[in-house]
This record gives structure tokens, sequence and C-alpha cells, in this order.
């Protein structure tokens, strides 16, 4: 972690909050220069508060905050972009959510990730344009799996797409198999340790979200049964690595 002064600055987007005492609320902030930050808001909850209204989630708000023995405090609070179309979904706002719930579960505190905090960022842009325009849900389907993939690659656990996890030879464009403990794609002739199987369709789609950013990303039209692989794939991999489900994925499953 950067170090800063006893009173510090940032940008932050809350992750996660828990009410606490009869008046305060504790926070669990993402910001780009300090990674994840712990840090309470006293007062937050009274109706009289100046803070209440600018540490809402979904929020990029900008914090003053104190550097605490446990928990920092957060002394200010100023808005910079509210994402309000986001509360009017229950899909995209559940999205949203399990954004959140990915980085807090992963991250420790104090570790910072400026590049994972503007593709968080970027995702809730898009899920909240898509709760207000109405655009095609599968738009936004496809920008929550660029994210798991691109957190997988930030935190080092980038899935073997190019070569068999196996055995190291090149990957044809075929049925392969795949196996989240040994790493990624397996060839035909390794399958036989593939946790599940990768058709050529989900396969083609998995090197895309790799090595594809949002802006150049097609619009694809994709079958609901390579929709399921790919979410399959994907949650088998976060799944493994975590080893534990998240809470907020079963709100997702009832597109």
């Amino acid at each position: 972690m950067p170090a800063h002064a006893r009173v510090y600055t940032s940008e932050a987007l809350v992750l996660r909050r828990l009410d606490f005492g009869e008046a305060d609320r504790i926070l669990t902030l993402f910001t780009p220069s300090y990674g994840k930050v712990r840090a309470i808001a006293k007062g937050v909850r009274r109706t009289t508060s100046r803070l209440a209204g600018h540490l809402e989630p979904f929020t990029r708000t900008q914090v003053l905050l104190a550097t605490g023995r446990d928990l920092d405090i957060i002394t200010q609070a100023e808005a910079r972009e509210r994402l309000d179309a986001l509360r009017s979904g229950l899909w995209h706002m559940s999205g949203a959510w399990y954004c959140s719930e990915l980085i807090d579960r992963f991250l420790e505190d104090a570790d910072p990730h400026p590049q994972l905090y503007r593709l968080y960022m970027q995702t809730l842009r898009v899920l909240n344009d898509g709760a207000a325009e109405s655009e095609s849900q599968l738009r936004c389907w496809l920008a929550l799996r660029l994210f798991e993939m691109r957190l997988l690659d930030e935190l080092g656990y980038r899935p073997a797409l190019v070569n068999c996890a196996g055995c190291d030879t090149p990957l044809r464009p075929e049925e392969n198999g795949y196996s989240a403990e040994l790493g990624g794609v397996l060839c035909p002739n390794c399958s036989r340790y593939a946790q599940r199987r990768l058709s050529l369709a989900a396969f083609k789609v998995l090197r895309l979200l790799q090595t594809t950013t949002w802006e150049a990303l097609p619009r694809l039209r994709l079958e609901s049964n390579v929709q399921i692989e790919l979410e399959g794939t994907l949650q088998l991999t976060l799944r493994y690595h975590l080893d534990r489900d998240l809470k907020t994925w079963s709100f997702l499953q009832g597109r």
C-alpha cells in the first residue's frame, strides 16, 4: 500500500456496508491507489448527515479520510458520478453487486489494483446504461463475462487458452476440455483430466474476451446453451480460486 499521511484523499466506490451502533456505518471502499480500505462514516445514518447521499453504492465519490487504529474515518465525501439507473432494474443491480462481491472476496486490504478499479467503473457504467436505455441484456451479460476474465488476468489467474494447460501443445479450433485445477483449456488428448467439455463456440468467445477491449468487442449473438457453457466455465474457475460460492451469483442465474 502506498504510504499516505494521517489525513489523505482518494476517489472511491463502496463495495460493502454494515450498520454499526445507532447511527454509524462501516464501509468497505475500493480505491485506485490504496486498494480496499475499511472505514467508518460516523453519524451517516442520521437524516441530518451531510455524508449520507455521497456514500451510496454505485456512486464514484471523492473522500477525505483520517487514518485510524482499526478503521479509517471518513471526514468528508463528495459524489462525482452517480449511477442511479442501476437501482431501477433488479438484474442490472444484481450484476453490479456481483462485481462488488468478486472484488471484495478476491482482494486483500491495502492491495491496490488501479486497472481493476477502472474495469470495475467501466462495467458499472455499462450496466447502468443498460438499465437506463433498455439495451440488450446480452450486451450487459458480456460485460460481466469480460469483467470476470479480466479480473482473473489482473490477479494472476489467467486461464490458458492458447496452449494446452496439460501438455502445452497449441490448441486447435475444435471441441476441447477445461480444468480450473490444471489452469485452463485441455486439448482432446488431455481431456480425460477435464472437469467439463468446452465447445468450439465457447472456446472462441473465451479467447475473444481475453484479448479484446470492451470498446472493440463486437456485438455477438450467442445461443443460450453457449451462454450457459461460458457462465459455467468461468464460475468453475472463480470458485476454484475463491474456494467458495458467491452469494450474489444466484440472483443473476434467473435472467
